[in-house]
């Protein structure tokens, strides 16, 4: 069996284009470029289709990159998985994510218990009108199962958080399916987003077996009875296929972090936070109780679409001035932070069939100390 280090580095960034933090943890050693396999960050825009802070911190990214690795930037962003979640709204703190991954020879003797592991896949590419539909939930289950294979997961129980990157529609895509006597499932490119994310979600669940296979188009952003609880998914217009990447523990790995998860029920379910916190040894705001270090938290948010909040009406959804996503990143975003001791947490909008209506997955990735 293939044995793995993993390691986690969270990078603080002054903008979208900002890589000075990277490239100095590059420059002294403590990240080796070449290990690098994927990068999640926190930008600051508005997290919709003209979010165009997520494609610049990319560029960026890659161009960077590209020297270290003796690659093109085009080829670095083939090599390397970059999803970028725009939105920090509140007290959310642009930071970057680095996931390295390396082989070794063999697993430490000693060493107890199963360790963080990441992998790694992407569907093929996409036509507008399979967004949102059930080739896409196909597709991305089929993707899922290749990841965990690539992270060394058999067991379906281990896997705490699957992040995919997916597309959205615009009007030229929506126009070539026209062309070709094919509707899409919306012809709003805000729209798709939801379309897309949801039935990524869905391939997710029904890999892990969260939930039946035959899902229907018409279930999604529907049946919000079929959800997965791990799933994370994020719309992006510079793609047209799935980048999947799965986290969870394994015995193949040898790192010094370990991931656990909790599912909200709500944006005020403060008790998931601490129970995700507590599958990995941490308390609210005091970080090494038993030994570990928090490095990050990954979570879901969403204004809750029945309008209301443990039987409180909200008004999200009903706000044309601000997106029902940011007033949810926000909202969520500060119980995290302050349960978390820090604001640099990654909090990401539109949770479609990502955790209950209304509610969403929270991973917690922490260090175990010398």
């Amino acid at each position: 069996m293939r044995t793995t280090s993993v390691g986690v580095f969270k990078v603080a960034t002054r903008g979208p284009g900002d890589v000075s933090g990277l490239m100095s943890m590059i420059g002294s050693g403590a990240i080796d470029p070449a290990s690098i396999l994927a990068i999640l960050g926190k930008t600051e825009g508005n997290g919709g289709v003209n979010d165009f802070t997520r494609e610049y911190a990319v560029a960026a990214l890659c161009t960077a990159l590209a020297p270290q690795l003796g690659l093109s930037p085009q080829e670095v962003e083939q090599r390397i998985a970059f999803v970028m979640s725009g939105g920090t709204e509140g007290v959310l703190s642009p930071h970057i994510t680095v996931f390295t991954r390396q082989d070794i020879l063999q697993r430490p003797a000693g060493l107890s218990g199963k360790r963080l592991s990441i992998g790694m896949a992407h569907t093929r590419d996409f036509l507008p009108e399979e967004l949102g539909r059930s080739a896409q939930i196909t597709e991305t289950a089929k993707a899922v199962k290749a990841a965990m294979a690539d992270a060394g997961i058999a067991d379906p129980a281990d896997v705490h958080f699957v992040q995919i990157k997916c597309p959205l529609l615009t009007s030229e895509r929506v126009e070539a399916a026209n062309a070709r006597g094919h509707k899409t499932a919306t012809t709003s490119a805000y729209s798709s987003m939801a379309y897309s994310r949801g039935a990524s979600a869905l391939g997710v669940a029904v890999a892990l077996g969260e939930i039946a296979t035959g899902v229907r188009d018409e279930d999604v952003l529907r049946r919000y009875d079929l959800f997965s609880n791990v799933a994370s998914t994020s719309s992006g217009i510079e793609l047209m296929y799935n980048v999947v990447i799965v986290l969870g523990n394994s015995m193949s790995s040898t790192s010094e972090f370990e991931i656990g998860h909790a599912v909200m029920s709500d944006a005020i379910d403060a008790a998931a936070v601490l129970a995700a916190l507590e599958s990995v040894g941490l308390r609210a705001g005091q970080q090494t109780p038993t030994g570990s270090k928090l490095v990050n938290i990954f979570a879901k948010a969403e204004a809750s679409p029945d309008g209301s909040v443990r039987g409180f009406r909200h008004t999200m959804l009903e706000d044309t001035d601000i997106s029902s996503t940011r007033h949810a990143r926000a909202a969520v975003g500060g119980l995290i932070a302050g349960l978390a001791g820090t604001g640099a947490v990654y909090v990401s909008g539109g949770a479609e069939h990502q955790g209950p209506a209304g509610g969403g997955p929270v991973a917690v990735i922490a260090k175990f100390s010398n």
